[in-house]
C-alpha cells in the first residue's frame, strides 16, 4: 500500500488556496465537497421510469457473515472499551478466512478475503490476539491460506479526512489507494478498528462524519467488499449501567444512519447474571450482540452471547512471563429447562395428584414449592425463584400442567394445579414448547 497523504502539508497548502483555485481544482486529487462547484452547464439529472421486474430474477442480498457483513455495504459495531469488539470482529475475520463456523453463525461457505485494520495498537499486540485465536481454536497456517490481511495504524497511518477551517476536507489520494488495494488484493471484507482513528473531524458534528461515512460506503459500494467500521461507546453518565444501544456511539449519529447494519455489545447485566448462575467476578467476561433495532431486543434466553477466554501463548521468556490474551468464544445462556428431565416431571405430577397444591406464588401450597423441591432449588434465591417460575410457566403452556377453579378453606375462588392433557405425551420428551 502507498503511503498515506501528509495531512500536515496538505492543510498548509490548502491555507494558500483561495476559493476561486479551489474551484478550478475540484477534479483534482484533493479537493473539498463542500465547496461550491461553479459548472456553466450543470448535469443533467434524469428521472428514471422504473419497469417491471421479476422479483425471482432480482439478485438476493450477498451477505458474507450472519445478517452483519454483507457485500457493497458499510456495517459497524457499537461498544465500549474493554467489552471484546476488538476479539469478536478478530474471530469473525478468520471465521470467513478458514470457512469455520468458529461462533456458529451463518456465513459464506466459499474463502474470503479479509482485511484487518487497527489503528490503535502495535503489530505485535494485534498478533498476539490472532495467535490466541488460533491457540483456543486450532486453526492452522494451511486453514489461513494467505488470505488474512493485517495492517497498525502504528506503522500505516491512515487518514481518510480532516477539518480545515469550517470545511471538510476528504483525501481523495487516500480513498483512491484504499479502493485500489482492496480491488488488486480481492478483499471481501475489510474492517476499520477504530473508526475514529481514521479521520481527523470533530466526532461531533453530523455533516463531518455523513461525509467520512459515505467515503467508506463509497470504498465498499465500488469494491463490492464489505466494510465494517468498529466504533466506541460514550461514556455513560455517572450511575448509568443499563444497556446500551447502537445510539450510544460517541459522537454524531450519522455513522450508525449510513451503516447497512449496526450493533451494539453490552457486558452482561447483574440480574443476568444471578440468572444465569455465572459467578460475580466472571461476569463481564460475558457480553450480548443486540441488533441497531432497539426495540427488537430478544429475551436474554435468546439473544446471542460470547465469552471471553483467556488463552496462553506460550512465550514466556527468561525476563517475562508468558502473555494471556482473552478470545471471543460462543456462550449459551442456560435455558429454563437445562438440567430438568422427565423423571422430574414425573415426580412433580406424582405430587401434585396426592395433594391440593395452588396457582398463586404467595399461597402455603404454592406448587412451585414442590417443584423447587424435586429441583433441589432454594427458594430463598431469586434466580431459582425465576427458573422455578419459567418451568411452571413451559409446563403450563404445554398443558403438562392445567389450572382448575376451587374455592379455599373460606371458600374464596381460587386456583388449583391438576395435571393437564399434555402429560400422556411426556414420555416422548414433551417438556416444553
Amino acid at each position: 500500500m502507498t503511503d498515506p497523504i501528509d495531512f500536515v502539508e496538505t492543510k498548509k497548502l490548502l491555507e494558500k488556496m483561495n476559493r476561486e483555485e479551489l474551484a478550478r481544482k475540484r477534479r483534482s486529487r484533493l479537493w473539498t465537497p463542500n465547496e461550491q462547484q461553479h459548472d456553466d452547464k450543470p448535469e443533467r439529472i434524469i428521472a428514471t421510469p422504473w419497469a417491471w421486474r421479476d422479483p425471482s430474477t432480482i439478485p438476493p442480498r450477498r451477505w458474507l457473515y450472519g445478517k452483519h457483513y454483507i457485500r457493497k455495504f458499510l456495517s459497524t459495531t457499537v461498544a465500549p472499551g474493554g467489552a471484546g469488539k476488538s476479539s469478536l470482529v478478530l474471530v469473525e475475520a478468520l471465521s470467513m478466512v478458514t470457512t469455520r463456523r468458529l461462533l456458529g453463525e451463518p456465513q459464506s461457505e466459499k474463502p474470503l478475503r479479509v482485511w484487518y485494520y487497527n489503528g490503535e495498537d502495535p503489530r505485535e499486540e494485534i498478533d498476539r490476539r490472532i495467535a490466541a485465536i488460533c491457540k483456543y481454536f486450532n486453526i492452522t497456517p494451511a486453514e489461513i491460506g494467505g488470505r488474512l490481511y493485517v495492517n497498525s495504524g502504528r506503522d500505516t497511518p491512515i487518514i481518510v479526512a480532516a477539518r480545515l477551517r469550517d470545511q471538510t476536507i476528504i483525501a481523495i489520494p487516500v480513498i483512491e489507494t484504499l479502493t485500489r488495494e482492496i480491488r488488486e488484493k480481492g478483499i471481501d471484507c475489510a474492517i476499520i478498528d477504530p473508526f475514529i482513528s481514521t479521520h481527523d473531524v470533530p466526532e461531533n458534528d453530523n455533516g463531518a462524519i455523513d461525509q467520512v461515512a459515505s467515503a467508506y460506503a463509497d470504498i465498499a459500494d465500488e469494491t463490492n467488499a464489505a466494510l465494517e467500521l468498529a466504533h466506541h461507546t460514550r461514556k455513560s453518565s455517572p450511575g448509568g449501567d443499563g444497556d446500551r444501544t447502537v445510539d450510544d456511539g460517541r459522537g454524531a449519529s450519522a455513522l450508525v444512519n449510513k451503516a447497512r447494519s449496526a450493533r451494539v455489545l453490552n457486558v452482561m447485566s447483574k440480574p443476568d447474571a444471578g440468572n444465569a448462575g455465572v459467578e460475580p467476578n466472571q461476569r463481564t467476561l460475558h457480553f450480548r450482540i443486540d441488533n441497531g433495532k432497539t426495540n427488537m431486543q430478544p429475551p436474554a434466553e435468546n439473544a446471542r452471547w460470547c465469552k471471553l477466554v483467556s488463552v496462553p501463548l506460550g512465550n514466556a521468556t527468561g525476563d517475562e512471563p508468558e502473555d494471556w490474551v482473552q478470545v471471543a468464544t460462543k456462550w449459551e445462556m442456560p435455558g429454563a429447562f437445562d438440567g430438568v428431565t422427565t423423571a422430574h416431571l414425573a415426580r412433580v405430577v406424582a405430587k401434585v395428584r396426592a395433594g391440593e397444591y395452588r396457582v398463586d406464588p404467595r399461597a402455603d401450597q404454592w406448587v412451585g414449592k414442590i417443584v423447587a423441591e424435586v429441583l433441589n432449588l432454594n427458594l430463598a434465591d431469586e434466580p431459582a425463584q425465576r427458573k422455578v417460575k419459567a418451568v411452571l410457566k413451559g409446563w403450563y403452556a404445554n398443558e403438562v400442567l392445567a389450572k382448575r377453579e376451587g374455592k379455599d378453606a373460606k371458600s374464596k375462588p381460587v386456583d388449583f394445579v391438576q395435571i393437564g392433557p399434555g402429560y400422556e405425551e411426556e414420555e416422548n420428551g414433551f417438556l416444553q414448547s
